[in-house]
């Protein structure tokens, strides 16, 4: 697409979206997935930053994210994987396995992957506390669920620039 096509849609207000989808460029999102609350983070479209979008009662996670992908693009799903810290697969990966089945069979085009989420809620946990949030909000444990998934979604994208570098 040449300059002067850029400049129309700028004038004509497309959304900034629409720029990034047609220069390549897509947010990912992360998920920490848990029996009640859903944790849920993005990268910007640029894929920089990471950033807590929200955390949604476990049963309204596919309403909140049918949304989301109409308003967003979206070209990768990133899973928080809860494993053991010897390596084996924790009590609810089972469900989580489910949910990926599920977001395959609604969002076929969308990749899907898992990251290790081992101690991501400890270490969510310490950084709220560090970050000088009252005692009243660090008991909210939807906040924990939401540092929780972009700890996750920074890993990843640290292990991708890792894979490119040589």
């Amino acid at each position: 697409m040449d300059h002067m096509n850029w400049r129309l849609l700028i004038e004509r207000g497309e959304k900034q979206q629409r720029i990034c989808y047609l220069c390549g460029m897509a947010r990912i999102i992360s998920i920490d997935y848990g029996t009640k609350r859903t944790g849920i983070a993005v990268t910007d479209p640029l894929q920089i930053i990471a950033s807590g979008l929200d955390t949604v009662p476990t049963e309204q996670v596919f309403t909140f994210l049918k949304q989301y992908f109409q308003e967003e693009e979206v070209e990768c799903m990133v899973v928080g994987l809860p494993l053991y810290p010897d390596g084996n697969p924790a009590q609810i990966t089972p469900q989580i396995e489910q949910f990926v089945a599920r977001v395959k069979q609604l969002f076929p085009d969308l990749k899907v992957v898992r990251q290790d989420e081992r101690y991501t809620s400890e270490d969510a946990k310490r950084i709220i506390l560090q970050s000088g949030v009252r005692k009243k909000k660090r008991r909210d444990k939807s906040l924990v669920d939401k540092v929780s998934a972009v700890l996750i979604l920074q890993d990843y994208m640290e292990a991708q620039r890792n894979r490119f570098e040589l």
